[in-house]
């Protein structure tokens, strides 16, 4: 008789602590929803919430489910598992475990509402010392230590009247809750529930319990057995990340032989792009779309002055998008010696040193020795600036510009008084599909750069553009507030020209689609610089450009908020191709860039000088400062700039700003950027 009593009293044990770990719970669960109406009331103080407040608490409950889920899995059967031990022993562990979790969940809700993303598998790419000095630059977070004190203090009066009133008495509830969570874990539901597009990112991180992600990330940090890096993930800290993180945030050059070439250095520059895009088996072909005064005050999400290149911006949500970019010019003249060969300023410009330009390794000579032919197109005189010249010394096999415009179909832009830039952007566009034939057997290189959105902002039929441009700002589509409204009556001259040349580049890729040869080819859209003729609203705004690389390629899209300049993309490009086409790239190299940034998340790995026009050279950017003469500012998200009166970090950037400008004046005096022996070594 004493066996079926011994086995009652198991019986009875395991039902009393099913009912003591179902009010533990029940704790737990109203913890949580208590933690999340925190961050949700906290969130909608201090941040734009755009979205539905009432559509994000309720994703924000979902997740947070999908988590109390997951923890009452364990915690259940360790609950169960030390019933065998001590009821109480059960109820302590527990207790601490949840108090412990809750610490853990405030902790990375303080983080979030600080850096504004959720801390992921990133804390394990830091070593100590470095994660020491984080916190110790943050401050002592004392709202938030009020909020944890306050919160695990509720907490154990909760526990407390939880337990001793055993509010919870029903045991087939709770297995139930038990089995519907095993059921989460096991199949992962998160994974299974459809992603929603947010209007803007710190919307959708809200809705995300932390503790889940965090826990999830740490999961595929150290136990997924995929070999492959996430390149999309917001912790991605991208090639040399881990690196960095233990060494100075800037990422270092070392220079060779500083005396006699002062840029020459070892091209360390490690291929970030090829892991985006599928291996096609022939040579992709390479068409560069230069947007004369394309800024990211006009165009793309969350463009300031109101978003009004509608095409374009619809390409950036299919391609590799980096909103935070910048060109290394507040003219023209930068551009093409910037993003094809990484080319000091000289004195007014690379190109202006005319017939003196040194050699150079360029990506056009790099592709037309790996196979390629390799074209500029231009509406203008490609004399212009010296641009002409430039690309001769570069190898270019084929300059297509104003004077060569031959046959009918097509337009110049209007004069203004007796002068013209030239042929309007639809009409260079035409030009280029008539000279260029979907397939030769080379692989190509094409330069296009556009110069209807150029001073005078003179367009054909502009009346139209005008009413287009009135009818776009006023339309749900564009989703303008009334001050974005009034920028396009105020500028209406500038920004219907801005409305004509997206509408030729729709109309460009509209006619792309349609030839073979669209397949394989990779496109590089970014502007030669910001409009200067709107007002800007910071300093680094005339520099502020997107960059889309859109391709058939491409295995899907993704947004990066790290800064990269025009004097990156070579180095990358160069990269990519010989990594995955097997096109040689010089080992040594004379490149200012050091290649693109494709971490998501915004910073600055770089310490690259900005030049506005051709005699003001007076802009440093460094890491998450720019100098603008004698004043630094503070970067911040979305490119913003905060006065900064820090004396050290002003006499580091300034220190670097002085290397780079005696190196650049030796380079005047007439030292060589590489010995000729060493163009493609």
């Amino acid at each position: 008789m004493s066996e079926p009593t011994t086995n009652s009293t198991i019986l009875d044990q395991q039902k009393a602590g099913l009912i003591q770990f179902g009010n533990l719970a029940l704790g737990w669960l109203l913890t949580i929803f208590f933690i999340s109406i925190i961050e949700l009331i906290y969130g909608a103080e201090t941040q734009n919430i755009e979205d539905s407040l009432i559509f994000i608490a309720y994703c924000e409950s979902l997740f947070d489910f999908i988590y109390f889920a997951k923890t009452i899995v364990f915690l259940g059967l360790l609950h169960q598992a030390l019933l065998l031990i001590s009821a109480k022993l059960a109820k302590i562990v527990i207790w601490v475990s949840l108090a412990f979790l809750t610490v853990l969940q405030l902790s990375l809700m303080q983080y979030f509402m600080t850096a504004l993303v959720p801390l992921g598998a990133d804390l394990y790419s830091y070593s100590l010392d470095d994660i020491k000095q984080t916190v110790g630059a943050a401050g002592v977070p004392v709202l938030g230590i009020l909020v944890m004190v306050g919160v695990l203090l509720l907490q154990f009066v909760l526990f407390r009247v939880l337990l001793k009133k055993s509010v919870f008495q029903n045991t087939l509830v709770l297995l139930i809750v038990w089995i519907v969570s095993f059921g989460v874990y096991y199949f992962d539901i998160e994974i299974q529930i459809p992603t929603y597009q947010f209007k803007n990112e710190f919307d959708n991180y809200l809705t995300y319990n932390k503790s889940l992600y965090f826990a999830n990330a740490t999961y595929d940090n150290f136990m997924s057995t995929d070999t492959e890096t996430d390149i999309y993930a917001d912790s991605y800290l991208g090639i040399g990340g881990a690196l960095l993180a233990g060494q100075s945030e800037i990422l270092k050059v070392d220079y060779l032989a500083e005396n006699s070439y002062p840029f020459l250095r070892i091209d360390s520059t490690q291929d970030v792009l090829g892991n985006f895009f599928r291996q096609s088996p022939q040579k992709p072909n390479i068409v560069f779309l230069l947007v004369e005064g394309l800024g990211r005050a006009f165009t793309g999400e969350g463009a300031y002055l109101g978003n009004y290149t509608p095409f374009i911006d619809s390409l950036s949500q299919k391609s590799l998008y980096w909103k935070n970019f910048l060109s290394e010019g507040g003219r023209t003249f930068a551009v093409l010696p910037s993003i094809l060969g990484s080319l000091p300023f000289g004195k007014s410009g690379f190109n202006d040193m005319g017939n003196n330009m040194p050699i150079n390794n360029s990506l056009i000579g790099i592709m037309k020795r790996g196979g390629y032919q390799t074209a500029f197109y231009y509406g203008g005189d490609s004399k212009f600036d010296n641009m002409k010249l430039f690309l001769e010394k570069s190898g270019i096999d084929n300059v297509n510009d104003e004077p060569t415009f031959a046959g009918s179909g097509y337009t110049k832009l209007p004069k203004n008084g007796t002068f013209t830039w030239g042929y309007d952007d639809k009409s260079l566009f035409k030009r280029y599909f008539d000279v260029n034939p979907e397939s030769n057997g080379k692989p190509k290189l094409q330069v296009i750069l556009t110069v209807s959105t150029h001073s005078p902002f003179l367009v054909n039929n502009q009346s139209d553009y005008i009413q287009k441009l009135f009818q776009y700002s006023q339309s749900a589509k564009a989703r303008m507030s009334e001050a974005q409204k009034k920028n396009a009556k105020d500028y209406s001259k500038m920004l219907s020209t801005v409305i004509y040349t997206d509408e030729a580049i729709r109309e460009f890729f509209e006619t792309y689609k349609k030839r073979k040869d669209f397949a394989n080819t990779i496109f590089i859209i970014t502007g030669d610089h910001r409009m200067p003729e709107i007002p800007m609203a910071t300093k680094i705004d005339r520099y502020h450009v997107p960059l889309i690389i859109y391709s058939p390629l491409l295995k899907r899209p993704t947004t990066f908020e790290s800064i990269s300049t025009h004097f990156d993309i070579a180095p990358s490009f160069a990269a990519f191709l010989n990594k995955n086409y097997g096109i040689a790239k010089p080992r040594v190299t004379n490149w200012i860039g050091t290649g693109i940034d494709t971490v998501r998340q915004f910073r600055n790995i770089h310490s690259y000088p900005l030049m506005m026009t051709k005699a003001q050279m007076i802009d440093y950017i460094h890491g998450d400062y720019i100098l603008n003469g004698t004043d630094l500012y503070q970067l911040g998200p979305n490119m913003s700039m905060v006065l900064s009166s820090e004396k050290e970090a002003q006499s580091a950037v300034k220190a670097n700003f002085e290397i780079f400008k005696q190196k650049n004046e030796k380079i005047l005096q007439g030292l060589k950027l590489m010995p000729d022996s060493v163009r493609l070594k």
